[in-house]
């Protein structure tokens, strides 16, 4: 137990300190921890450890006690392409300054009894990162590299309380640490209401704190488990060095998202599990809020309470995966989901910044026990590419703007049962 307490604090430390990180459901994780990756996601209901924390904590009743511990690494390729503008900004953008991404994840599970179990777990909840050498805005006044890098990360303590012997609820405690900067877009100033904290202004970070609750259920001799989850809004603190860039002064919330979910076993050793997730991503200003000309020229400027933000629309996420116990020690994995489109057409100018395209996942996993005790995982996710292809404002030249990404992910992970 000691052994493990270690583990968490080198988490919480590597977590802190990562530079970036690049999810593909908009900005969130598509799968939290190894094993779901394997199976695209599917969690709400398929309890495979302890980094069940992040997607459904009554979970931690169904998984024993045990530590687990992984690493992501995301590759992510982003690009842009801007045709017919009047102003000189045409041509295509790499926006793959950085290629590579490493995330830990870490998560403990303790049972005190046959009704309650104790956890926590740090992760990363997503982020967005994007690195153009040759500046897709340069045609504006915009000089140097151009890009954003934003990191979430969350320290979760979480319980579950096994009600009835085939019912648990639990709640897990997410505390947020994000971390934001802009490079290369201050040629916009004149378009913020504090230009000065605009672009170019470092690393800036804020915290904030909500909630997580889960509720699962065993039926038909625990054939069929149900799951359902609930995770609050994070109003966090605003980025100070960002306030004239995100709406409301710098503020960066994190949304509400919520979902349902179902395990079927199928056989003894074949098990189907879907999820149904959404993710309220306009109720976030900063995100949310059309980049809207008009609304620039009536003084709603960047930074303030009505600015422009992204644009992105609420979505849903399908997932489906499939488990199947190939031997005593070995498990076999494989999911696809599906999620709607957040960025809109009519606000692919500003989020060449954040190309969060993404809606198709194809993964595939394993697990081996190396002893009763023991047992390493591997997953691996293709983000299929996708593009969306919008209109520019006449105010900045018209013309077109088309958004591209895919994604390989690949992610090992190693779990010990107490």
């Amino acid at each position: 137990m000691n052994h493990s307490v270690s583990l968490l604090s080198l988490s919480v430390v590597i977590a802190l300190i990562s530079t970036s990180a690049s999810a593909t459901t908009g900005y969130f994780m598509h799968g939290y921890g190894v094993k779901a990756q394997g199976n695209a996601g599917t969690s709400i209901a398929q309890f495979q450890d302890a980094l069940t924390i992040a997607s459904n904590p009554a979970g931690l009743s169904w998984v024993g006690s045990r530590v687990d511990a992984g690493l992501t690494v995301f590759s992510p390729d982003r690009s842009a392409k801007i045709s017919d503008n009047q102003y000189g900004a045409n041509g295509s953008y790499e926006g793959n300054g950085r290629k590579y991404f490493v995330i830990p994840d870490i998560a403990l599970n303790h049972e005190i009894n046959d009704q309650v179990a104790l956890g926590l777990a740090v992760y990363g909840n997503g982020g967005m990162n994007t690195g153009y050498d040759k500046n897709p805005y340069a045609a504006f006044g915009n000089t140097g590299s151009a890009g954003v890098d934003l990191t979430q990360v969350f320290v979760s303590p979480a319980v579950s309380w096994k009600y009835t012997d085939y019912q648990s609820i639990g709640i897990a405690t997410n505390i947020l640490y994000q971390r934001f900067e802009a490079r290369g877009i201050g040629g916009f100033a004149g378009y913020s209401a504090d230009g000065a904290n605009l672009s170019n202004r470092g690393k800036d970070s804020s915290t904030g704190i909500g909630a997580r609750i889960g509720w699962a259920g065993h039926f038909f001799d625990e054939r069929l488990t149900l799951g359902a989850n609930y995770s609050s809004k994070i109003d966090a603190d605003r980025f100070d060095k960002y306030r004239g860039l995100f709406a409301e002064q710098g503020d960066f919330d994190v949304p509400e998202s919520y979902g349902v979910g179902a395990a079927f076993k199928v056989t003894p050793k074949l098990t189907l599990a879907a999820d149904v997730q959404r993710i309220n991503y306009s109720d976030v200003d900063s995100v949310g809020n059309t980049f809207d000309v008009a609304q620039l020229q009536q003084g709603h400027a960047f930074g303030t309470a009505r600015g422009p933000g992204f644009g992105w629309d609420d979505i849903n996420v399908y997932k489906v995966g499939a488990s199947y116990q190939a031997t005593p020690q070995l498990t076999l994995r494989a999911g696809y989901s599906h999620n709607d489109q957040p960025v809109q057409d009519s606000e692919t100018f500003l989020n060449i910044l954040a190309p969060g395209v993404i809606q198709d996942h194809v993964s595939i996993g394993a697990t081996y026990n190396i002893d009763p005790h023991q047992e390493i995982s591997v997953a691996y996710t293709h983000a299929l590419e996708d593009e969306v292809e919008g209109a520019v404002s006449p105010a900045f030249g018209g013309g077109k703007t088309a958004l591209k990404m895919n994604q390989n992910i690949l992610g090992f992970s190693y779990g010990y049962k107490f």
